[in-house]
């Protein structure tokens, strides 16, 4: 069956780093653009980074531009997710995603749209 297990969350301080991974298993990774998409308690959906299916392109929400690196091993079925110079305001649960298509402005932050997602893996930034 499909599966997205995340891993790699915890507890960190605030200008600390975390690496986030996703093993996806039961379809052809390769095939599928991967999302990481966030929620924060109390609030909604926030996408976070999208990666093409050979990873030769990727995006950024304004919020994490410069601090965040999304990347994957094809021949792994693996998505990661670097985070550096975290700050409280990234306390989440972070979810990976997939999409058979690019999805683009109100589908990033609807589950619906894609086609399969994580249990999620909890962030928390605190001193």
């Amino acid at each position: 069956q499909v599966q997205l297990v995340e891993s790699g969350g915890g507890l960190v301080q605030p200008g600390g780093s975390l690496r986030l991974s996703c093993a996806a298993s039961g379809f052809t990774f390769s095939n599928y653009w991967m999302y990481w998409v966030r929620q924060s308690p109390g609030k909604g959906l926030e996408w976070v980074s999208l990666i093409s299916t050979g990873g030769s392109s990727t995006d950024y929400a304004d919020s994490v531009k410069g601090r965040f690196t999304v990347s994957r091993d094809n021949a792994k079925n693996t998505l990661y997710l670097q985070m550096n110079s975290l700050k409280s305001e990234d306390t989440a649960v972070y979810y990976c995603a997939s999409s058979g298509r690019m999805l683009t402005g109100w589908n990033l932050i609807l589950r619906s749209k894609y086609d399969y997602w994580g249990q999620g893996a909890q962030v928390t930034v605190s001193s």
